[in-house]
């Protein structure tokens, strides 16, 4: 049966706002338009101050979400960002492809595509430049003129990636800790972001100094005395540390400290780790919800040479990192290939994600000239001590862009938008339209 190139499945209302379900047929590879074919969602959202006719004329905003392998936004009402932007915009929340509900991926469907091989050269249609690929093709399906975007971190690099691929596409774009490196690779990411995450693991513990003993003490007590998770393999102290990605949040950081005042409690065998912690340790710490993150993370970097676990060896000039450290640094984002030896969302997925490791022949994501003559009006905000987008290398390429306006700030981590999306958002457009 042959898929409808577009078709609404629902609409619903729900306070305040009204929503209809979108489902789009996309070629797995847009170089071969005639070939096979995903089905990829997208939500919008519209505000009920607008009455149906109103809004169905509003213009159109897409965003893309941070990831990779995060999918779009549910919310049951508008607020942040997306109250703001409903006042002028109909909102189009995409569900990546790989994400949600567009094609999802894991180790339940990949196998679908056959062995690792085939898996891994599957996953080579899953970047920035077939999301952005689609997205132009769902514009023309919706009818839609040149449309304005918001890409929130992984979101701005494919923001980056559309400026280059098809900015006659485009009204306006909007970035949020989302300015991606144009050329240098993953090892030049990490040799940046390390740093970062350091200075953010210090000025945590001079905030809460009782919780640089606790995190030393979480670590030695994991190294001898075995504690597993809900879902039943052994916490390492490696997985533990992964709870440092709350330091990439001024909605979150405060968060870290509340997890580990719960991590101790007295038993007759002993001092050993609560419940309610390996409890909320096994939420942070599994990729069972977004594994193309693990899989696909630093790919997002490659262009025409092969990542080979860029963080892990680049790692290895920073010892402060290690489990066995005297006092070991929480960590951020970076993906180790341990990983697919310790969780169990993972583990089915090893050969396909050292297939992806060793990939040299990785397209190129950006094209240089067209940015440096780019006329699509652009605004990024450029939050100066996110340990997720380094700083110094989103400035360099804010000066790669023509016309692309910065606003730096220290009043926001990398999730700014969580904490004040509404004034964040209306800068950023004000910034556009001025």
């Amino acid at each position: 049966m042959t898929r409808r190139p577009h078709r609404v499945a629902g609409s619903h209302r729900l306070r305040g706002v009204r929503t209809a379900e979108h489902y789009f047929t996309v070629p797995l590879d847009h170089a071969d338009p005639g070939g096979e074919t995903l089905e990829v969602f997208a939500r919008e959202y519209s505000s009920l101050e607008h009455d149906d006719d109103s809004a169905s004329r509003l213009p159109w905003l897409l965003f893309l979400q941070g990831g990779p392998g995060g999918r779009g936004n549910r919310v049951t009402s508008l607020g942040g960002w997306m109250k703001e932007a409903a006042k002028s915009f109909r909102i189009l929340m995409l569900d990546q492809r790989g994400t949600g509900l567009s094609a999802p991926v894991n180790r339940q469907t990949l196998p679908l595509r056959g062995a690792a091989a085939e898996q891994a050269e599957f996953l080579g249609h899953f970047r920035a430049d077939s999301i952005v690929r689609d997205a132009e093709l769902i514009r023309r399906q919706l009818g839609s003129g040149p449309w304005s975007i918001f890409g929130q971190s992984y979101g701005g690099f494919c923001s980056l990636t559309y400026l280059s691929l098809a900015p006659e596409g485009l009204r306006e774009a909007l970035i949020t800790g989302g300015l991606a490196p144009l050329a240098g690779g993953a090892d030049r990411v990490y040799r940046a972001t390390f740093p970062r995450v350091e200075a953010r693991n210090r000025e945590y513990f001079d905030h809460y100094p009782q919780d640089r003993e606790r995190v030393t003490a979480i670590a030695r007590h994991l190294d001898t005395v075995p504690e597993h998770l809900p879902s039943g393999e052994r916490l390492t102290t490696g997985r533990f540390q992964m709870v440092g990605q709350f330091l990439g949040g001024n909605t979150r950081v405060d968060a870290l400290h509340y997890l580990l005042e719960d991590a101790f409690v007295q038993t007759p065998s002993g001092q050993r780790l609560s419940d309610a912690f390996l409890e909320q340790v096994a939420a942070l710490v599994s990729r069972a919800a977004n594994p193309l993150y693990a899989l696909m993370h630093e790919s997002i970097y490659a262009q025409g040479e092969a990542t080979d676990w860029a963080a892990w060896r680049v790692l290895q000039d920073f010892p402060q990192f290690a489990p066995k450290a005297a006092e070991p640094l929480l960590t951020g984002e970076m993906i180790y290939p341990w990983y697919f030896e310790q969780d169990p969302a993972l583990a089915p997925l090893r050969e396909v994600a050292e297939m992806l490791a060793a990939k040299s022949d990785w397209p190129a994501l950006y094209d240089r000239g067209r940015l440096a003559g780019n006329t699509v009006p652009v605004a990024a905000a450029v939050y100066r001590d996110d340990i997720y987008v380094e700083r110094g290398l989103s400035l360099e390429t804010a000066g790669q862009v023509n016309g692309l306006q910065v606003w730096e700030t220290d009043q926001f981590h990398h999730d700014g938008i969580a904490d004040d999306g509404e004034a964040i958002f209306a800068r950023l457009l004000g910034m556009v339209r001025n």
